[in-house]
């Protein structure tokens, strides 16, 4: 394997995009079916389709993407499926961060490339959870390794959809390493962890990084089947709780419930702060913030 692994980049960001391009795809179609319900007359939803950039210091390409946002529909209130191939050299801030982490020879040579998917929904009735999926690759001179993972955010939750939801990462986990489910579960309850209010910010799923075996195919293969879980996880939950009639203050617990998602977005997740740290394009990186939301 070359030290650059330009084969192996293109190969992550090709598999990146065509998962955008499908679950775009699921959710026009998601759209297209829901026939009834206080939405179901709406105009179905459509993406909006933005190229993105990210700003280098010395105006030089530093790469970009697509972000895909989905505004006002019959199912999703506002759903964002962006992504991204950057690269260029980590600033002061970024460095010591990936240096805390122990990633090799960052502090003398900040070179990296980066590329993944991450999604974010939220949606039109209470009672259909929200949800947040990534996979990413990263690449410095001295080291690679994959991300990502999936977690539920319902304002209401169902112990069935919760056991569905997990089924289904458990699935893509088993195949690969049957000690992944078990880890990466626990990893997402202490990443998707909200240290100010003492709680969650959902029911949980998987969450992995830093993930490096010695064996890229492996690693590679894994993240796909994380990728290739989400549709079949989310969907069918999303298909029974979209009709289910609610109430005003079903709509208030999840505005309330979105208030939780957006603190956890701003204060503690790692992928906003290193989007925002690197230049990229910030309405791109700040997506996965709700439309709405409140505070009591």
């Amino acid at each position: 394997m070359s030290e650059t692994m330009t084969d192996e980049k293109a190969r992550a960001a090709t598999w990146f995009r065509a998962l955008r391009d499908e679950i775009v795809e699921a959710f026009e179609a998601l759209e297209l079916s829901h026939d009834s319900g206080p939405f179901a007359t709406a105009a179905p939803g459509r993406f909006d389709v933005t190229e993105t950039k990210r700003a280098s210091d010395d105006g030089s390409d530093a790469g970009g993407g697509l972000m895909s946002v989905m505004r006002g529909g019959r199912v999703f209130e506002k759903v964002g499926v962006n992504v991204s191939t950057v690269h260029g050299t980590l600033g002061e801030a970024a460095q010591k961060a990936m240096a805390a982490r122990g990633v090799p020879g960052i502090e003398t040579d900040p070179r990296f490339w980066a590329s993944g998917i991450s999604l974010v929904a939220h949606m039109q009735n209470p009672h259909t959870p929200a949800v947040h999926m990534n996979t990413r690759m990263f690449w410095t001179p001295s080291a690679w390794w994959f991300g990502g993972g999936a977690d539920l955010n319902p304002c209401i939750p169902y112990d069935d959809d919760t056991a569905h939801f997990h089924a289904a990462l458990k699935k893509a986990c088993d195949a690969h390493d049957p000690a992944y489910y078990d880890r990466f579960k626990a990893w997402a309850d202490e990443y998707f962890f909200i240290p100010h209010r003492g709680r969650a910010r959902g029911v949980g799923g998987i969450f992995y990084d830093d993930l490096n075996t010695g064996d890229w195919e492996a690693d590679f293969g894994f993240t796909q089947d994380v990728g290739r879980a989400f549709l079949p996880a989310f969907l069918p939950v999303t298909e029974r709780r979209r009709d289910l009639p609610w109430t005003e203050a079903d709509k208030d617990r999840q505005l309330v419930h979105r208030g939780l998602y957006a603190e956890y977005n701003l204060v503690y997740d790692r992928g906003t702060k290193f989007g925002l740290a690197t230049g990229h394009d910030a309405d791109a990186v700040l997506m996965s913030l709700p439309p709405l939301a409140k505070w009591v």
